[in-house]
C-alpha cells in the first residue's frame, strides 16, 4: 500500500482525489448538516435585510 494504491490515504493524496479515507474538510462537513436543519436560513434572511 503506497502510492499507487487508491484506497489508501497516501494514494489519494499522490492522485489527488477524496473519499472515506480522506476527506475534504471537517468544517464542511459541520456547515452541510446545519444547512440541513434548517439553521442555515435565517443567516441568507439576515443578509437581505442588511442590504
Amino acid at each position: 500500500m503506497g502510492k499507487g494504491d487508491k484506497r489508501s490515504k497516501r494514494g489519494k493524496i499522490h492522485i489527488g482525489s477524496y473519499g472515506r479515507t480522506r476527506p475534504k474538510k471537517k468544517a464542511a462537513k459541520k456547515a452541510n448538516a446545519a444547512a440541513k436543519k434548517g439553521k442555515a436560513a435565517p443567516k441568507k434572511a439576515a443578509k437581505k435585510a442588511a442590504k
